[in-house]
């Protein structure tokens, strides 16, 4: 019994130093994988090895510009900022705008490409494909929680202040 009792002794004290010093993790432990997922995959796009690469150029084949090869090298470069700007609090607003323009474009095959991402066209059956698009919706919810002080700001006024001249 007396092991018990130290045990909860020792986790006592840990939860008090953390209350004590205000010692947030929160976002961290958000933030830090956001970064890992988003500097990894969108870096996989870039030298060209994503697994992804077929369904996005299958999937960005309208865009004009450039090439659909091309656009998958910029997503990965967008996609590499992503992860860049969510480890800093400063760049937290950059990383979600940038966030949801990209999740709009990764939805995409959801609609263009059904055969590809449901099983006979059934929106209750994803194919692997469909599963690794829709498994987004967590990390969409994630940037939310770490962002929801930048939510809390009216969002028009803060594009407004990255165009003004001040």
């Amino acid at each position: 019994m007396p092991q018990w009792s130290l045990l909860f002794s020792d986790e006592a004290k840990l939860f008090q130093f953390f209350y004590m010093y205000r010692f947030n993790t929160n976002d961290y432990l958000i933030r830090i994988p956001l970064f890992v997922i988003f500097f990894w995959f969108g870096l996989l796009k870039v030298i060209e090895l994503s697994p992804a690469q077929g369904l996005i150029i299958d999937t960005v084949y309208w865009m004009p510009f450039l090439s659909p090869e091309d656009w998958v090298i910029v997503i990965g470069y967008w996609e590499m900022l992503i992860g860049l700007f969510f480890l800093a609090k400063k760049t937290t607003f950059y990383a979600m705008l940038l966030l949801f323009l990209q999740m709009s474009g990764t939805f995409m095959p959801l609609v263009l490409l059904p055969s590809v991402t449901f099983q006979n066209s059934n929106v209750l059956l994803p194919t692997l494909e469909g599963q690794y698009i829709i498994k987004n919706i967590i990390i969409i919810t994630s940037a939310i929680v770490v962002g929801r002080y930048y939510l809390n700001q009216p969002f028009f006024e803060r594009i407004a202040k990255l165009f003004s001249k001040s």
